[in-house]
């Protein structure tokens, strides 16, 4: 099968061809695994190129165990991050308290690992390139799922090119296209979580090192994240009871929201807003997850955020989508009937998702307070974590049992 053929027959072909939509990180980490299973991979990215750079993100628990079992961990602990602490500020920039980050979000040291998002990406990249046929610069316009059970899914470029894959997996994120042409408009399945949020990258002016600075008002939050000496993250982050709708897709529109609700702020807050109106790298959405009754239909299969995204509060989207990927690969493996693959999938991973959304819960309340004796509460409790002695951190969930990987039946 060449990069712009069609096949005629799917199911003929000496392997298992698959298309998956989408090359951040559930979308590699499957092609991993099912290249290593003998399935023939295509990764389609809408963007052009790997996106490199990248927010924090963490990886725990189950998913540093898929990582060990992928070979990449020793790169992935020389980019860990180790951040040295978190601190707390009120309205005026006053210091609350000064933590040990695993104090708040969990985890355990040594053990689990804070990464750029692009370094984990380009590391799941790199030992999938040479196996693996990647279509950057496109996407999937049409799936023709009328007639999956005989010949495979019949797939559309926005290129124009068509080709036929006997599965199809969408790994695009939770505003996912794969799963709105399956499954229909992402209102049904999105439960928002109340918050909205920006996220940019600003000139460290400040002099931060490997470390969080959380400023917080009732239903507010700015925080600036260095990830190293000179990299300074920003988040902007505030309440709000019912989605921006009309932010979503205008750019301009987010930019004045973000500047209307934190007018008059406090400590480096308007440096932040300033900062944002030049940023060319903003990124704006709401804080969701996406629940699902079922993560497959025929050929199709959805995995990561765009089946189950739990949300930044929780911290286990990306270790979710690790882990997730691990166990979809899996079950093709251990199945060559696509249906008991994809049941067994859905039965051996929904526990843990749900798990894992539930954290939801507590990290919204602990992060960003929405009234003023939520948020002394918050900051009774982070005056305590500095007066008590230290005690051993905990994981932030408990971990998923993963199966050894099957052989090919």
């Amino acid at each position: 099968m060449t990069p712009t053929g069609r096949s005629t027959d799917a199911s003929t072909t000496a392997k298992r061809t698959v298309l998956i939509s989408g090359a951040s990180i559930s979308g590699p980490a499957l092609a991993y695994w099912l290249h290593r299973s003998g399935c023939a991979v295509t990764v389609v990215e809408k963007a052009g190129a790997l996106r490199d750079g990248g927010y924090p993100i963490d990886i725990r628990g189950s998913a540093t165990e898929v990582v060990r079992r992928m070979g990449i961990l020793p790169r992935l602990r020389d980019a860990h991050i180790g951040s040295r602490r978190c601190t707390f500020l009120d309205a005026d920039g006053s210091e609350v308290a000064s933590v040990n980050p695993r104090a708040v979000a969990g985890g355990v040291e040594g053990r689990d690992l804070e990464v750029r998002r692009g370094d984990l990406a380009a590391a799941l990249h790199a030992i999938v390139s040479d196996g693996v046929e990647f279509l950057f610069g496109d996407s999937i316009d049409t799936l023709d799922t009328l007639d999956q059970s005989g010949q495979g899914v019949d797939v559309t470029f926005h290129s124009g090119r068509q080709r036929t894959f006997d599965l199809v997996v969408g790994a695009d994120g939770m505003h996912s296209h794969t799963r709105e042409l399956l499954f229909g408009p992402e209102e049904q399945f999105h439960r928002y979580l109340g918050y909205a949020f920006a996220i940019f990258t600003m000139p460290n002016t400040v002099g931060l090192s490997r470390e969080l600075v959380l400023w917080n008002t009732p239903g507010k939050a700015a925080a600036l994240y260095a990830v190293g000496d000179g990299e300074l993250h920003a988040f902007l982050t505030f309440h709000r009871p019912e989605p921006p709708f009309e932010a979503l897709r205008n750019p301009d529109a987010q930019r004045d929201l973000v500047a209307a609700v934190f007018a008059g702020a406090g400590w480096e807050v308007p440096g932040m807003v300033d900062a944002m109106h030049g940023a060319d790298d903003l990124f704006f959405d709401t804080a969701g997850q996406i629940r699902m009754p079922r993560w497959s239909s025929g050929r199709v299969a959805l995995v990561g955020d765009a089946a189950y995204a739990p949300s930044f509060l929780t911290g286990q989207g990306s270790s979710l989508a690790l882990a997730g990927a691990y166990m979809l690969a899996n079950a093709l493996a251990a199945n060559r009937d696509h249906t008991a693959a994809f049941a067994a999938y859905e039965r051996d991973l929904r526990g843990f998702v749900a798990m894992n959304q539930a954290l939801v819960d507590t990290g919204a309340a602990t992060l960003f307070p929405t009234t003023a004796r939520a948020l002394e509460r918050r900051n009774t409790m982070l005056r305590g974590l500095v007066t008590m002695p230290s005690a051993p951190a905990q994981p932030a969930h408990s971990a998923l049992a993963l199966p050894e990987f099957a052989p090919m039946p």
